[in-house]
């Protein structure tokens, strides 16, 4: 099973509204949980190939290898700062650590009051070694950047405001 196959099949059982699907094949044993509330996916448990070193095994879910990007419109604010709702929340597409610069040496690939458009690198998520480039699916100007350089960030978590006027 490849990758794109594992990561079409998460997308596919998330948007479903199924709780949990299993999924077993002659090389491959992948179990998929959905929180009822939180709509979170979790590739819970994978068995590779004997010829696999055993300590990716038991590895979550892997990183997608291509560039992704996810940009969902912002729900209601529930904080005290109403005006939170009309901004765009690019979210992360995968677990792993967000580097806001392509190397240590190099300038940051935004900052708030930036105008960004489809298809710009708004950050770097690091997940299992690899380096997945995240990019706009929205054109509009950076009004926050949630999250620190160099912090772990979750699956699903708010990583930038986007203003889209």
């Amino acid at each position: 099973m490849e990758l794109k196959d594992i990561q079409n099949l998460i997308k596919f059982v998330a948007k479903s509204g199924a709780s949990e699907v299993k999924l077993e094949m002659e090389d491959v044993k992948i179990t998929i949980k959905t929180g009822s509330d939180e709509k979170e996916t979790i590739v819970q448990h994978m068995q590779m190939p004997a010829q696999m070193p055993q300590q990716m095994a038991a590895a979550p879910a892997p990183a997608p290898a291509q560039p992704v990007a996810q940009a969902a419109a912002a729900a209601p604010a529930d904080s005290n700062n109403g005006d939170d709702s009309k901004y765009i929340t690019v979210k992360s597409p995968i677990i792993g650590t967000f580097y806001r610069k392509p190397s240590p040496d190099k300038d940051l690939f935004c900052e708030v009051g930036d105008s960004i458009k489809e298809g710009d690198v708004l950050c770097i998520i690091e997940a299992m070694k690899l380096f997945n480039e995240i990019e706009s699916e929205v054109s509009g100007k950076i009004v926050k950047v949630l999250v620190d350089d160099s912090s772990p960030v979750e699956f699903d978590q708010p990583l930038f405001l986007v203003d889209p006027s």
